[in-house]
């Protein structure tokens, strides 16, 4: 196993995050939270609704908020970071695939825009062009020739 993954799942944190994820994501989260704002509400009567009574609420939701922030961002990481090991093993194990594609997101907004741009006429060619064979499969070598410069100018830097 790659020792990058052992220790990001040794990781305290990545270990708490996605327990709290599980946790807070849950109905009883949700209604546990509805619970406080409802009770907030309504010891306001016994409160005058003052402003140390509307500040409660706000400092809790803002702290609650900017946590979560945290909590979130770690979640939709680790998602990311799946999601994209199994495009890319759907991308090594097709055969007909080039693995140059494989690193794309690792590839700067220009270079990234290029392929796009050649993906999108490969689609435009196969809607309405009637050679589905070059259209529906391949890949263009144009892309390729982006990856090998892309990979060239990476090497240099």
């Amino acid at each position: 196993m790659d020792s990058r993954i052992e220790k990001q799942e040794k990781g305290v944190f990545s270990r708490w995050a996605a327990d709290a994820a599980r946790a807070l994501g849950s109905a009883k989260a949700f209604a546990l939270a509805c619970g406080i704002v409802l009770f907030w509400a309504l010891s306001g009567v016994f409160f005058d609704f003052s402003d140390t009574w509307q500040l409660i609420i706000n400092t809790g939701t803002t702290i609650v908020t900017f946590l979560m922030v945290f909590l979130v961002q770690n979640t939709q990481n680790r998602d990311s970071a799946a999601i994209q090991l199994k495009l890319d093993e759907m991308i090594r194990s097709t055969q007909g695939a080039h693995n140059a594609l494989l690193d794309l997101e690792d590839l700067g907004t220009e270079d990234l825009d290029k392929i796009r741009e050649l993906y999108q006429d490969l689609a435009q060619k196969a809607r309405t062009d009637k050679m589905e064979d070059l259209a529906a499969h391949g890949t263009p070598d144009i892309a390729l020739t982006v990856l090998q410069q892309s990979l060239r100018r990476r090497k240099s830097e």
